[in-house]
């Protein structure tokens, strides 16, 4: 890909990747802010509907917002979210549920159109981030999606974590990556926007392996993606493993990752709109790496200010 000017890059704006925040402002014309929502669904990966335990990785406690629980309405929720945003984000004057906290697919359709119907009648959301796995949507849940699309901006944000089905398997994903290219091609087929998730550094990957992903995931229909180094945190079986063979796990340095990083976007295609580079969990929960008490924005410009020091860009090395 021939070196642009700022001006001209192909997403329509000067930062030096296809930045979510810039497509949402171009998209409505102004911020539009996510609400975290906790509906009190289950995980089929925990319930034993596929298996019992969980991913390896997960806590959900540790990016839960304070206002998320599920003992409170999905309204009160929302109403909450917006008086904490409103004094951080001023600016923001619509807003998206997000339905984060575990699988927010896994109960029958009926039970879903409550509770979102529900989050679509507070004034000021215009649509959800639907947070789920490829392997817990089915064809009638992607038809009303598919509907509700048409008035709403929706998005079915799905949780890949790796190309690697070694990978899926050694984290207790309990599903194959051929399902998750099942839920991106079936969600693009009916118009419905997605999202993809993705750990950077999982055990038994290697960095040439984890650069390779961003060539095969460019071949796929995913419109917005999201990266988080991968964190030991604390109440999880990888931290017992950790603490058992520490060996077993190739962690990355703050510097080392922002490098990585960069190569990896520069072979992704432009197509794609990045929603993060990095987790942020409180420190009562981090076990590993530490990288200080560094917030997601603060990462962020060091990423924007090395891209623009190597005179680098997302795509930069993509091969159509």
């Amino acid at each position: 890909m021939p070196l642009p000017k700022s001006q001209e890059f192909p997403w329509g704006h000067k930062r030096r990747f296809n930045a979510y925040s810039e497509y949402l402002r171009l998209l409505f014309g102004g911020r539009i802010q996510k609400l975290s929502v906790d509906a009190g669904f289950s995980c089929p990966n925990r319930d034993g509907t596929i298996a019992y335990g969980g991913c390896t990785f997960c806590n959900n406690e540790a990016f839960n917002p304070s206002y998320c629980s599920p003992d409170k309405s999905i309204t009160q929720q929302l109403y909450e979210g917006i008086e904490f945003h409103k004094t951080r984000y001023r600016r923001s004057s619509k807003y998206l549920a997000y339905f984060q906290a575990y699988t927010n697919t896994h109960a029958e359709l009926q039970r879903l159109i409550m509770l979102y119907d529900e989050a679509l009648s507070v004034p000021d959301v215009i649509g959800l981030v639907i947070g789920t796995r490829p392997d817990c949507v089915d064809c009638e849940q992607l038809d009303y999606f598919e509907n509700l699309s048409k008035n709403y901006y929706i998005v079915i944000e799905y949780g890949i974590e790796s190309c690697n089905d070694h990978t899926l398997n050694l984290i207790n994903r309990g599903h194959t990556f051929k399902q998750s290219v099942w839920a991106l091609e079936e969600s693009r087929r009916r118009g419905i926007k997605n999202g993809a998730h993705f750990i950077i550094g999982l055990p038994g990957e290697s960095r040439k392996e984890i650069l390779n992903q961003a060539k095969i995931i460019s071949k796929l229909p995913i419109d917005n993606i999201k990266f988080h180094q991968l964190q030991i945190l604390r109440n999880t079986e990888m931290e017992k493993q950790y603490s058992q063979n520490p060996d077993l796990f190739e962690l990355f340095e703050l510097d080392e990752y922002i490098d990585f990083i960069i190569e990896y976007i520069e072979l992704l295609s432009h197509n794609m709109i990045i929603e993060r580079f990095t987790a942020e969990t409180p420190p009562r929960y981090r076990i590993a790496p530490d990288w200080g008490n560094l917030r997601t924005d603060q990462i962020l410009q060091m990423i924007e200010n090395k891209l623009a020091e190597k005179d680098s860009w997302q795509g930069k090395r993509y091969n159509q």
